[in-house]
């Protein structure tokens, strides 16, 4: 399926504020609800944001897709996974054929799960449930110059975009954006190096499980993608085709569409939090659409979430991607707007209120 998505700036430009006039609302029944104010936490808060991105007092998580962008990264070659390049296509048919995590996660959180082959290094058989769109069969190495070329880091941004007003047809309330990539988490390192400028040892990680010999390399070719590639943080877009992969940029126009169309944005792990940063960087109004899954054992996760102001909901030790601690989250996420639309008020069970705080329903 070829790209059509509208273009990004135009997308971008869509993105409006969360509605003030329904968190208020939402917050207003949180003090009437049978509880001490403040004592169900971030719950409170949570569901007082999704009020305002759905501009109703009362939300509900109704529709909801785990995206998931897979894509093959040149930088591979420098041996930088413990896992071979041919995985990427092996786990896609795993997707297919519902035998991963990410299936299992999402029959638990009765969510659509959609595949989207944006640059795997292969041919994959088609499939219904696949979407084809495919920028080239794999990006350029890093490491020795820029991953892909600005026109294709928007045209991969561009198939994110397409995939959501697809989904967005079918009824959406919510996006868990996933990724598949073997190498991916060195260009998410060199990512967040270059976009929050940090040295490289600060943000690579483990991956695959690579030992300390080979987290010494990834180091050092991060350290090169740096050098050789130059990046401006000031120019995201251009830090994203030097640095990142197309399911970096894919999930960027997945994050774009789905705020522009008043969808909650769950962000994972690494490759989501990275994505999630170019997108804030291009249109620093998403940025309230989004809500963190979980803190991945991934260094460069945790610092890209810091940079956006996002505190994890879940800490579970998760580094596997596909959008799982996103899946898990929407569970918290499904418990907040249940609490928030259930629990009966003061007034509707009776129940007396601290001296001093107002009754009404």
């Amino acid at each position: 399926m070829r790209n059509k998505g509208e273009d990004w700036r135009a997308v971008a430009a869509a993105v409006e504020s969360l509605d003030g006039e329904a968190m208020a609302a939402a917050r207003a029944r949180q003090a009437r609800l049978t509880k001490p104010a403040g004592s169900l936490g971030r719950l409170e808060d949570l569901a007082v944001q999704v009020a305002g991105v759905q501009c109703r007092a009362v939300p509900r998580l109704a529709h909801r897709a785990i995206v998931v962008l897979a894509a093959d990264h040149g930088v591979a070659a420098e041996g930088v996974s413990a896992y071979p390049q041919a995985v990427t296509a092996q786990m896609v048919a795993n997707f297919l054929a519902g035998g991963a995590a990410i299936n299992a996660l999402a029959r638990q959180v009765d969510a659509r799960l959609v595949v989207v082959d944006v640059g795997v290094a292969a041919e994959l058989p088609a499939a219904d449930a696949l979407w084809s769109a495919p920028i080239a069969r794999g990006t350029a190495n890093l490491a020795r110059g820029p991953a892909m070329t600005r026109a294709q880091a928007e045209a991969a941004i561009a198939v994110g975009i397409e995939v959501v007003e697809h989904e967005a047809a079918r009824g959406l309330d919510a996006v868990v954006l996933g990724d598949m990539g073997i190498g991916n988490t060195t260009a998410g390192a060199a990512l967040v190096a270059a976009l929050c400028e940090r040295p490289p040892r600060e943000v690579v990680g483990r991956g695959t499980g690579i030992d300390d010999a080979g987290w010494a390399r990834k180091v050092e070719v991060v350290e090169r993608g740096l050098a050789c590639n130059r990046p401006d943080p000031a120019d995201p877009l251009g830090v994203l085709a030097a640095l990142g992969g197309f399911e970096h940029a894919g999930l960027v126009g997945v994050a774009l569409a789905a705020a522009a169309r008043r969808a909650l944005v769950v962000v994972d792990g690494l490759a989501a939090a990275v994505a999630a940063l170019v997108a804030a960087r291009l249109c620093p109004a998403v940025r309230e659409y989004f809500v963190a899954g979980h803190a991945s054992v991934e260094p460069g996760q945790r610092t890209a979430l810091a940079a956006l102001g996002l505190a994890p909901m879940l800490d579970l030790g998760l580094r596997l991607g596909e959008g799982t601690g996103g899946a898990l989250a929407l569970q918290v996420v499904d418990a907040a707007l249940r609490l928030h639309a259930e629990m009966a008020t003061f007034a509707q069970a009776g129940v007396a209120e601290r001296p001093g705080s107002e009754r009404g329903d």
